[in-house]
């Protein structure tokens, strides 16, 4: 206890920065994943009625419906932009003034999605959804590794956790606020989606009063003295020589301080591994299931004879207990690691799953199982949360050195709103073809991902980022020491690595 008391008072500016950070940051992808839905209705309506007063004739059903799925997807291209682009904005201006710029993006969007019905305007919501899709784009990955960079070793996976906990935080703020007690109103939808504009704001004019990260000015700005400033105004007064020496033996290593292309990334034999990781990483998170078990959320609930005005207030329970999860995994992630939360936790929800899907087969059949499926789901959700949804940023953030890092993240970014995008076109056809049998393609991936991450994966807890690319380089080593010795020795020896 007095251990976290003493580092919440040191630790203080550092703190408040993750705050900023993510207001203005994760917090607003994860309030836009969950909000588009609740004024659907209410949009389709504006859209007909904007039409036939322009026109004199209302739409077909099937263009309203053609606007209105155009009007969804457009953030994820709008994302997929913004995910490209972020990697050279980060490099040229910084994380700092990647977000600052990225938070007058916002209010533009926020401007345009609220002032739509007065100017009697779908095409100003179309404009404004794909501007928060670029500004999602672009700060999920500057977010991200700005508040990994900003914290130190022994804090570094709870810090990096936050990006995760501001992005579900995200996801229940929009479903409260969609609710029709707050902005869910047929008169109050413009502002349920420009609200994100205000916490834009809020980062626009607090994150000046904050530091660029230690690593980005002393690697690749080559200002020792800003960096050794940034880190005593984030980390308090004390001996931060430790820091900066592995800071300077990750800056020796580099071939360049110049930030490799994404190409150059890809055609790097030295990262061949951390790729492999990172793409499983991405991959294995868009199909662990989690959209599935929100899809199927509303359903279970209803076979289960719930109240049909209180399932989205149970819907939200669901969204709280993500929060929670997550929060519990930022308290412990520094002390079990990381390698071991993501690969029990896929172990833990592949479990699920095979109990889930039974349990959905039969629940038309006896009414005890719904209940039991709606145990399964929340079950499932604080496994997600305690491990993967918490370790899995982590890890990205520490398996990649200061010069391939934001390329690394574009690369990230582009598998997960390309991914977004397909399984949101196709996703609607397997559960009408499979029903709940489509559990076993995700508990498939989950127990894959997690063998594959218990073999593979060194664990990054505590070590810099020098010690984690020699982990790695041990995966070729060995690897060529079993083939030299398949050669050369007639007598059969066995050697095996730390992996």
């Amino acid at each position: 206890m007095v251990s976290c008391l003493s580092d919440l008072i040191q630790y203080r500016r550092l703190f408040q920065m993750m705050l900023v950070l993510g207001i203005g940051g994760n917090l607003l992808p994860g309030f836009h994943m969950s909000v588009i839905n609740y004024p659907s209705m209410h949009i389709k309506r504006f859209i007909n009625k904007t039409w036939l007063e322009r026109y004199g004739s209302p739409l077909h059903q099937e263009t309203i419906t053609l606007l209105w799925s155009l009007i969804v997807s457009i953030y994820c291209a709008g994302g997929l932009l913004g995910s490209l682009c972020s990697g050279y904005l980060t490099e040229k201006y910084g994380k700092k003034k990647c977000l600052l710029c990225n938070n007058m993006l916002i209010i533009v969007a926020a401007l345009h999605m609220c002032f739509s019905k007065t100017a009697k305007s779908f095409e100003m919501i179309l404009i404004g959804r794909f501007l928060y899709g670029i500004s999602a784009g672009v700060g999920l990955n500057a977010h991200s590794q700005y508040v990994g960079e900003i914290s130190p070793k022994k804090l570094r996976g709870f810090a990096n956790t936050t990006a995760n906990i501001f992005l579900t935080f995200g996801k229940v703020l929009g479903q409260i606020m969609g609710l029709r007690e707050f902005l869910g109103s047929e008169s109050l939808w413009p502002l349920l989606l420009a609200v994100c504009g205000i916490a834009g704001f809020v980062q626009l004019v607090s994150l000046p009063f904050f530091p660029e990260s230690p690593p980005y000015l002393l690697i690749q700005k080559g200002d020792t003295e800003g960096c050794l400033k940034a880190m005593k105004q984030l980390w308090g007064e004390g001996d931060h020589q430790a820091e900066i020496d592995d800071m300077m033996k990750e800056k020796a290593a580099l071939k360049s301080i110049k930030t490799m292309s994404v190409l150059e990334v890809m055609k790097e034999p030295a990262l061949r591994w951390q790729l492999y990781i990172l793409i499983l990483l991405v991959m294995s998170i868009q199909l662990c299931g989690l959209s599935a078990i929100y899809f199927y959320t509303f359903e279970v609930f209803r076979t289960a004879r719930l109240d049909e005005d209180h399932i989205p207030y149970i819907a939200l329970g669901v969204g709280i207990c993500e929060l929670v999860s997550i929060i519990l995994c930022s308290a412990i992630i520094d002390r079990f690691g990381r390698r071991v939360l993501l690969w029990s936790g896929y172990g833990l929800m592949a479990g699920v799953l095979a109990f889930l899907v039974p349990a959905l087969s039969l629940q038309n059949q006896f009414s005890w199982m719904a209940y039991s499926s709606v145990i399964l789901i929340f079950l499932f959700i604080i496994f997600y949360g305690i491990g993967p949804a918490g370790a899995i940023m982590s890890i990205m953030m520490e398996i990649f050195n200061q010069s391939a890092r934001s390329s690394a993240f574009v690369i990230a970014g582009t598998i997960s709103w390309m991914g977004l995008t397909v399984i949101g076109m196709i996703f609607p056809f397997i559960v009408e073809a499979l029903g709940p049998f489509c559990f076993l393609i995700f508990m498939g991936v989950l127990v894959i991902s997690g063998i594959f991450f218990y073999l593979f994966l060194p664990e990054t807890k505590g070590k810099s980022i020098m010690e984690i690319t020699e982990e790695f380089s041990t995966i070729h080593l060995g690897k060529k020491l079993l083939l030299t010795l398949g050669k050369n020795s007639p007598v059969e020896q066995t050697f095996c690595t730390k992996l």
